[in-house]
């Protein structure tokens, strides 16, 4: 798989520091709070799956599922497949989020939690690509690691549903997804 990458971005290793990092604030941060973490399927899960490890108070768990992207470019129309089982009402939410590009799931997300009366809403992602940002209102709360404008791979990030299981992060070869039909 890793044939298919033009380099490693961010190692194994330094993704475990990076979530390390993160739990370590967030564990300060929500100490005396009731937290929900929420996982935006499927890239998320393997973030949230090592975050809640590292984050040392009780917190719940659920997932939301959207839909928004077909091979490598966003649609630019945010779908909900899954919703949260549990209500938020009175809950410190935090929505985990795999990657922060364009900015238009994350937008329609917090805009359908907020009605929901949550206690609080943050944003914790693991990349951050502030130079996709079209809907600039998004401001993440925690942010693991900042990122080039590159289509990346890896620990939960896929291409066409592939790649997620890389222990790593890395930058998509062009080639690979340009000669399957899509178009930068």
């Amino acid at each position: 798989m890793l044939n298919d990458a033009q380099r490693i971005l961010i190692s194994e290793e330094e993704l475990h520091n990076i979530v390390s990092r993160l739990g370590a604030k967030i564990t300060e941060d929500y100490k005396d709070k009731n937290l929900l973490l929420v996982s935006v399927l499927k890239g998320a899960v393997v973030f949230m799956t090592d975050l809640m490890r590292e984050v040392k108070i009780p917190c719940g768990i659920d997932f939301m599922a959207t839909s928004s992207y077909d091979g490598a470019k966003s649609t630019g129309v945010v779908r909900i497949v899954k919703d949260l089982d549990i209500d938020i009402e009175g809950m410190d939410v935090l929505i985990v989020e795999d990657i922060l590009d364009s900015g238009r799931t994350l937008s329609y997300i917090t805009s359908i939690l907020l009605k929901r009366n949550p206690a609080s809403l943050k944003i914790c992602t693991l990349l951050d690509k502030p130079s996709a940002r079209v809907v600039n209102t998004v401001k993440p709360d925690y942010v693991g690691a900042e990122v080039e404008d590159e289509f990346v791979i890896g620990y939960g990030l896929d291409y066409n549903e592939k790649y997620r299981n890389l222990p790593c992060i890395a930058i998509l070869k062009k080639e690979i997804y340009i000669n399957n039909g899509n178009k930068e």
